[in-house]
C-alpha cells in the first residue's frame, strides 16, 4: 500500500509540473535539435532538419513568428491552406 502511494503522489508531482512549467502533451512538430522547413510552392510540404543546418532547394524557413510548434496548433493549421512562393510570398494553396 505504501509503494502505491508513493507512485501515485510522485505522478501526481510529475503531472502538476508539467502542467504549472508549461509543458504539453501535444506532439511537437520537429524533435529535439531540429527545426521545421516548408517547402516552396504548392507541394504543401513541411520537414524537420537539423538546427543550423540549411533548408536544402526547393524549401525554406517559415517566416519568424509563423513557425508551427506542435500538431494542429495556430501555425500548423494555418499552413495546411498556405504556402510560399518563390519569391518568399504567402500564397494560398
Amino acid at each position: 500500500m505504501r509503494n502505491r502511494m508513493t507512485i501515485l503522489l510522485a505522478t501526481l508531482g510529475l503531472v502538476g509540473s508539467m502542467a504549472t512549467s508549461g509543458c504539453s502533451f501535444q506532439d511537437s512538430i520537429c524533435g529535439d535539435g531540429d527545426y521545421p522547413i516548408l517547402a516552396v510552392g504548392v507541394n504543401n510540404g513541411s520537414d524537420c532538419i537539423p538546427k543550423g543546418q540549411e533548408p536544402p532547394a526547393g524549401w525554406v524557413h517559415y517566416p519568424e513568428g509563423k513557425v508551427p510548434k506542435h500538431v494542429d496548433d495556430e501555425w500548423d493549421v494555418y499552413w495546411r491552406d498556405h504556402g510560399i512562393d518563390e519569391q518568399g510570398n504567402i500564397i494560398d494553396l
